[in-house]
């Protein structure tokens, strides 16, 4: 029996280096992966808080109460944007607003929406908790 050399490139020089090439490979096309990044992320861990300045106290933090109407079917939605607070701190203050006030509303990236038009309400709600909108 005759040994043929076959060049594959890169190194490969027989029949049997390429098999086992091709079956290391293989292992890597059953995987499921689609994206891959340098470091490995596990499914549970979370991003961290987005507001490194969640430390500064109320009265220090500039607040601005907009009402919004655009893209809404022309419903009216009270904003309250630059709360530099973390996310928990941002839904317990959304939920005690909704219930103070008896409507919906949301919280955003960086803020809160309240359903229709209570811009005077919800700066004085903000005031008596020591913010300065």
């Amino acid at each position: 029996m005759i040994n043929k050399s076959i060049s594959f490139g890169q190194g490969l020089s027989t029949l049997k280096d390429r098999r086992i090439c091709y079956n290391d490979t293989m292992s890597y096309a059953k995987s499921k992966l689609v994206y891959s990044t340098e470091q490995p992320v596990s499914k549970k861990e979370r991003p961290a808080e987005k507001h490194p300045q969640a430390g500064i106290s109320p009265a220090d933090q500039k607040i601005t109460v907009r009402l919004d109407r655009k893209g809404r079917g022309g419903k009216s939605v009270t904003v309250i944007e630059g709360l530099l607070v973390g996310e928990k701190e941002r839904e317990t203050l959304a939920k005690q607003l909704k219930a103070r006030l008896g409507t919906g509303g949301t919280v955003i990236e960086g803020g809160i929406e309240i359903q229709g038009d209570h811009r005077d309400t919800v700066i004085a709600e903000l005031e008596k908790r020591g913010y300065r909108p």
